[in-house]
């Protein structure tokens, strides 16, 4: 307990999954969170457990591709709090298809939710990190980001989040903001359901993985705390493969 008493935390994507878990964990440890997601009665749903267990969180409603509510997001965020000390770029999601099944309206869609909706972000974070003497920024991107198997529009937005990660950890370093990128493997979610539903698909994600076990959303939502706490105050601009392996063996 108190991992993150005293600080003030973002998550995006919290209706559902590893997002959810995080809002928990994260009041668990002492932060005030602030739940977002475009699922609002899902969302309430999860902010309403963390305050009957003694937690202190409140529900906004975030689309991650818009402009004005990022804005509105924050400045709630500071209304209530007072401050930022933590963002969580969770919110993503998966649409299947090589780059010549994929459509452009679907690449645009992935790439906007995805990429977008993390630059925006950092974009309207880093000046309340500013003002509170820094912060962390947590960045889910995923293997798929690393290696080049998936789905290409999917791929491309997480590879994009990888290198942002990177850019603006070098750039911000200065003002004390920390920002790392967490790199997931096969994880039961929500969003994973319509591949693990093929039993066919679900053998070969798990064969691919050398632990014996896909990964459940909280060994993601650990790895966000962990980044997220003071714990990793000289680390910036990393990546944490979180992924049974996968990456070590290269998809072996």
């Amino acid at each position: 307990m108190g991992r993150l008493d005293g600080k003030v935390a973002i998550i995006t994507g919290a209706a559902s999954g590893q997002g959810a878990l995080e809002a928990e964990m994260f009041a668990n440890e002492g932060a005030k969170v602030v739940a977002t997601d475009v699922q609002e009665d899902l969302l309430k749903k999860v902010v309403d457990k963390v305050n009957k267990e003694g937690g202190d969180a409140i529900a906004i409603k975030l689309d991650v591709t818009s402009e004005t509510d990022w804005q509105e997001v924050i400045n709630k965020t500071v209304e209530t709090y007072g401050a930022l000390n933590v963002l969580v770029n969770n919110a993503g999601v998966f649409i299947p298809g090589t780059a010549e099944e994929a459509t452009l309206e679907t690449w645009n869609k992935v790439m906007n939710i995805n990429a977008a909706g993390t630059f925006l972000g950092i974009k309207y974070a880093i000046p309340e990190m500013r003002k509170a003497g820094g912060g962390s920024i947590v960045n889910i991107s995923s293997i798929s980001g690393i290696l080049g198997f998936g789905a290409a529009a999917y791929n491309a937005s997480k590879g994009a989040i990888r290198t942002l990660t990177k850019n603006v950890a070098a750039d911000f370093a200065k003002d004390n903001i920390r920002v790392n990128s967490i790199h997931p493997g096969v994880v039961v979610t929500p969003m994973t359901d319509p591949l693990l539903n093929v039993q066919e698909t679900r053998k070969s994600l798990e064969d691919m993985t050398p632990l014996p076990r896909l990964g459940e959303p909280k060994d993601i939502a650990y790895g966000a705390l962990y980044l997220a706490s003071d714990e990793t105050s000289f680390m910036t601009g990393s990546e944490l493969i979180i992924d049974g392996g996968v990456v070590a063996c290269k998809g072996c």
